[in-house]
Order: structure tokens, then C-alpha cells, then sequence
């Protein structure tokens, strides 16, 4: 039978404390959207993992959302979807939401204010990402 070496025998990186993961995944709204009055609807979906070692909720959200003409809009709010979800080491929260910009692409980034069982307050960065609407083949 093979030995499996633990994390703490082998060098490699240590588990943060507070490492909160965020992946994004947008689709483009057709639906909703009117490219003929500069109106670019884009669903996003947000997975949030708690990939730390200590319980946090989140608390507040602050998006930074800039079009292609580098008009900023920035939302800020309690929580989420109207939910501000707990999360365990390895739980994870998803969520949908949308953003309306004026050009056919776009930036979104931000963070998640967050705040530990044990009081401590901490920034989880949202890394940026595009909005974008599909590209046509011709």
C-alpha cells in the first residue's frame, strides 16, 4: 500500500485563513437588449466559495461596471439577490443577476465585503470580467 503524505508534510502553499473564490459566467440578453438605442442587457452568474478555513458571511457588494466608451457605473448594496449567505470552508453560494451598458462590451469587477464568525471584516476581490455579445460568423 502506497503512504499519502498530509499538506503539512509536503512544502507547498498554506490554506488563507479568510480565501474567498469568485467565478463569474455572463450570457448576452438578446431578449431584452436594443442595440438600436444602445442597450446591451447581459446576465451574469456568480459562484462564491469559501476556500478559507474560517466561516465569513457575506455582508455588502460593490460592482464596478465599465462600458467600451468608459462610462463607470458603480452599485453598491447589502448583500446579494436580497441574501447575504454564510459559507463554511468549502461551502460555495451561486447566484444570477444582470447589468445593462450601452456598448455591445463591456468590464464588470468589484469585491465582497465580508465578515468572519470571529468579527474580522475582509475584502473578497471579484477579478474582472467581460461582457460580451457572441460573435457572428459570416
Amino acid at each position: 500500500m502506497d503512504k499519502v503524505r498530509t499538506s503539512q508534510q509536503r512544502p507547498g502553499p498554506m490554506i488563507k485563513k479568510h480565501h474567498i473564490q469568485i467565478d463569474a459566467v455572463t450570457h448576452y440578453l438578446e431578449s431584452q437588449s436594443s442595440p438600436d438605442t444602445d442597450r446591451y442587457v447581459f446576465a451574469y452568474t456568480i459562484t462564491i466559495r469559501n476556500g478559507g478555513e474560517a466561516p465569513a458571511k457575506l455582508i455588502s457588494r460593490h460592482w464596478i461596471i465599465t462600458d467600451a466608451n468608459g462610462k463607470v457605473q458603480e452599485v453598491q448594496g447589502e448583500g446579494v439577490v436580497g441574501e447575504q449567505p454564510h459559507l463554511s470552508p468549502g461551502e460555495y453560494f451561486r447566484y444570477t443577476s444582470a447589468a445593462l451598458i450601452e456598448t455591445p462590451v463591456g468590464v464588470m469587477r468589484g469585491e465582497y465585503r465580508m465578515l468572519s464568525d470571529e468579527g474580522e471584516y475582509f475584502e473578497a476581490e471579484i477579478p474582472p470580467f467581460t461582457l460580451s455579445i457572441p460573435r457572428t460568423l459570416h
